[in-house]
């Protein structure tokens, strides 16, 4: 690896071209962002899937939109000198923009400022597909080639728990095949170190329904007619105890502890006991949970979340009414071994024996848990690149607190994945004035071109 280093220059010609070109690669990031995309809302899906394909065909990739049973994959592919592939996942939709009122910096515009460049999906995940994008074309570009074969698969629904993405991977094996794929997300800790995860939580996001009179009625007879809100809160005390113990019978029964290499990488990630919770506007951690105990809860302990609970009248002021539904949405984590499907059927069932099978549940999404493994020769790469361009190590943590297809796009493949990307620890993801660092955009363009080279000699 040391003469083609040597013998390249250190990737200094395509570094060049990509600082002479950052003005016209930032635009690109903000007409992606000015394009709306939210999935849950199906605002702007179609015109953004075209901007994806059309981006793709800039880089000649040919991009193709792949119809799923909700909005389309595209994909794209290009070969290059060496035999091996590298995918890269990445996802065209966003979270909603709302509550509108805290954004300090207009949610579709793309804004630079304050050496900052904001907007929705900027972070997660517009910011990471530009940079990727771009690296290729600057690498075209300055060497006329790629060294290695290049996928993307960009969905549209990752940030509603990719319900569509197993249809794409067992319709189209042949696409989704590769040597190593890069994951959507990734960025830096508070020290600038380059954070890479190599695995995700599972997910089982299901909604709970409950039904009263036919319709909301005067609260002066909540002495004789069910409250349905009552209903399910009742219900959902069942699912979690105060020492955030899941009370699903079965519920940890396949849960996987963590092995002796899973705690010395756990021992490796710094604690940031002291620093989160100010950020977060909180006194401290849950259980005041610190150091490796805090740790171990994140990555290697399965969650029940209430997402969101809606009944009666919520507007200002007094409406005195009896509502006549509730509905609560609740995600649970799930680690290593966890079925998402088995982990419905037993809430299912728990609802059911505690007498609350009047409450219907409806799965939403689901995803199983995946891991790649931490000798990974893409992880080795990614962590070898960011080292040569900022001289810093790279934390490696063997799985992330979130969720997303690792599993159908890379386990179930047994394609390792690795993450890599613009974010930072104040990104604001999913949440009002979502930004990155200009210069980390940049300098993750360079490092996507960087692991393009390095892994094609891997």
């Amino acid at each position: 690896m040391e003469s083609r280093k040597d013998e390249l220059g250190l990737m200094n010609d395509v570094y060049t071209y990509i600082e002479t070109h950052r003005d016209e690669y930032i635009e690109m990031l903000q007409k992606m962002i000015q394009q709306p995309s939210v999935a849950a809302q199906n605002h702007g899906m179609t015109e953004m899937a075209a901007m994806v394909e059309s981006l793709l065909d800039g880089i000649g990739f040919e991009g193709e939109q792949y119809p799923t049973g909700g909005f389309p994959v595209v994909y794209g592919e290009h070969p290059g000198q060496s035999a091996k592939t590298l995918a890269f996942y990445n996802h065209y939709d966003v979270q909603p923009a709302e509550p509108l009122e805290l954004w300090e910096h207009e949610p579709w515009s793309g804004e630079v400022k304050d050496g900052r460049i904001w907007g929705r999906g900027v972070a997660d995940n517009k910011g990471n597909l530009a940079a990727r994008i771009a690296a290729i074309d600057a690498i075209k570009k300055v060497r006329g080639h790629l060294p290695l074969n290049v996928k993307f698969i960009v969905e549209g629904e990752e940030e509603i728990s990719s319900v569509h993405i197993e249809d794409f991977t067992h319709a189209h094996p042949d696409l989704v095949a590769a040597d190593g794929c890069i994951w959507e997300f990734g960025g830096k800790d508070f020290e600038g170190r380059q954070v890479l995860y190599l695995g995700l939580k599972g997910i089982c996001y299901v909604e709970l329904r409950a039904k009263g009179a036919i319709g909301d009625q005067h609260s002066s007879i909540a002495s004789s007619v069910p409250n349905p809100a009552w209903r399910l809160a009742w219900a959902l005390a069942t699912l979690k105890d105060r020492n955030e113990n899941i009370l699903i019978p079965g519920f940890y029964d396949k849960v996987v502890s963590p092995t002796e290499d899973d705690l010395k990488a756990l021992e490796a990630l710094p604690d940031n006991s002291e620093k989160m919770p100010k950020q977060l506007g909180i006194e401290q951690f849950l259980l005041g949970a610190e150091g490796m105990e805090r740790k171990k809860r994140d990555y290697f302990l399965p969650t029940c979340t209430i997402s969101g609970f809606l009944s009666g009248y919520t507007g200002s002021g007094a409406k005195t009414v009896l509502p006549s539904t509730a509905m609560a949405k609740i995600d649970m984590r799930l680690v290593m071994d966890q079925d998402p499907h088995e982990i419905f059927a037993l809430l299912r069932k728990h609802l059911d024996d505690q007498g609350f099978d009047d409450i219907e549940v409806v799965m939403i999404g689901s995803e199983p848990p995946g891991r790649a493994p931490r000798d990974s020769p893409l992880a080795k790469v990614v962590a070898e690149s960011w080292k040569e361009l900022t001289g810093q190590e790279s934390i490696v943590t063997p799985t992330s607190q979130g969720s997303g297809p690792w599993y159908q796009l890379s386990t179930a493949f047994a394609i390792d994945a690795c993450t890599q990307g613009a974010g930072h620890p104040a990104t604001n993801a999913h949440a009002p004035n979502e930004n990155i660092f200009v210069e980390d955009y940049i300098t993750s363009i360079k490092q996507v071109a960087l692991i393009l080279d390095r892994f094609a000699e891997s």
